[in-house]
């Protein structure tokens, strides 16, 4: 059994003193509990705006499940033991088959996922599948007997691996025994590509226990995007944290700076989006219901502050988790995210004097039901590019609170 971690109640403080707070952190210092309530049971702030997308109380069993603390249980005994065949579900609709399993069966190495599809264990509505297929709601899975690879024997770090483990240290704004969160840089991708040689999932390997487990991704961020990334220190903190997204019990808030002054001030983007591929770029599409691999996005919006008309800070929060999915949608009401270089449309329109190309976007606060309990509560700074731009347009970013200034309906 894993030993509980035991919670204080922080003291409480003034209003503007918690806002200044949130985004000067001490980095790379490990936490006694999650900000700002560590009352087991508790639930994280409710958005303002979510009263539509609010989940029948059918589902209250589930997020009960999240919200109290439970003793550990063994990953090795969630996995099918023998065939199996599943649904895929409206959130996992035009999800990729090796991501599927990774949100499924959190502990699966990637060998192991990659091992399974390419034999044609798996497989989907009957036929073999390729592990970057993507996945359509209602399609029946086949999933063989799965298990867990033999952990790596953890030795002695090289200098280089002890320069890896640094830099994460830095990027740290939250940790305890099951959970980091790093603030990720801009221009750092969180998982591999092609020609990618370093990545946040490959820096991960540095931070193998005793027991060589990895920690492991539970939600991404595109690689130009800065901000707070969820990261699983151990199995039963995946399986929690996954279902947490998969259920939306996390909430996420993204700040944004874009042209123009969106009307209304306030706002919510319904459309679905589709993937759209070519020789050179792969984009999201704004797409009709039924159209192949077309998936339902939700994306609630705010005005936060305008710089004489030209430029608005805008705040975000993403109902539903699609790739690219706040970048599209601003676009499709006509304000793309300043330095997008895929979804960047205006013509004709001049980058301010002093302001870097560069995208935008920062994921700037993350809540979400601990695993045993209590709230995990992140706030990320600006990134240099923005801060600079913040600053050339007199922006405070200390003046607003990430969620009393989230989106309304």
């Amino acid at each position: 059994m894993s030993r509980r971690i035991k919670r204080m109640n922080p003291k409480p403080r003034e209003r503007d003193e918690r806002k200044e707070a949130r985004p000067h952190q001490a980095r790379g210092v490990k936490k006694t509990g999650p900000r700002p309530s560590g009352k087991p049971g508790s639930k994280p702030p409710r958005f303002a705006g979510e009263r539509a997308e609010r989940r029948p109380p059918k589902d209250r069993l589930e997020r009960t499940e999240f919200e109290r603390a439970a003793p550990e249980k063994p990953v090795e005994a969630l996995l099918p033991t023998k065939v199996q065949t599943v649904t895929v579900t409206a959130d996992e609709n035009n999800m990729r088959v090796d991501r599927f399993l990774e949100a499924r069966f959190p502990g699966l190495s990637f060998s192991h996922i990659q091992r399974v599809v390419r034999k044609g264990e798996l497989r989907v509505d009957g036929k073999r599948v390729d592990s970057k297929d993507r996945l359509e709601e209602g399609q029946s899975v086949r999933i063989p007997p799965l298990k867990l690879d033999a952990p790596k024997v953890v030795g002695e770090l090289s200098d280089a691996a002890q320069k890896t483990l640094k830099a994460l240290k830095e990027m740290t704004i939250y940790e305890d025994d099951d959970v980091l969160v790093l603030n990720k840089p801009a221009g750092l991708a969180v998982q591999g590509g092609s020609g990618m040689t370093r990545h946040i999932d490959q820096m991960l390997e540095v931070m193998r226990d005793s027991k060589g487990q990895k920690p492991r991704l539970v939600h991404r961020i595109d690689r130009e995007t800065s901000g707070c990334l969820l990261i699983a220190k151990t199995r039963f903190a995946a399986s929690h944290l996954t279902g947490a997204f998969r259920s939306r019990s996390a909430r996420k808030v993204y700040w944004a700076l874009v042209p123009g002054l969106p009307k209304p001030k306030q706002g919510r983007i319904s459309t679905f989006l589709a993937k759209e591929e070519s020789e050179d770029d792969t984009i999201m599409r704004i797409a009709q219901h039924g159209d192949e691999g077309a998936s339902h996005a939700v994306t609630y919006y705010a005005v936060v502050e305008t710089a004489g008309n030209k430029l608005t800070w805008v705040s975000l929060k993403p109902v539903t988790g699609r790739t690219h999915q706040l970048r599209a949608h601003m676009a499709h009401i006509g304000h793309p995210i300043v330095g997008d270089p895929k979804y960047f449309n205006i013509e004709n329109w001049q980058l301010p004097g002093g302001l870097q190309n560069r995208l935008h976007l920062l994921a700037r606060r993350i809540v979400i039901p601990h695993p045993r309990g209590g709230v995990i509560d992140a706030t990320a700074p600006l990134p240099p590019h923005m801060q600079q731009s913040w600053n050339l347009l007199g922006l405070d970013a200390s003046r607003f609170d990430p969620i009393e200034n989230a989106p309304e309906e």
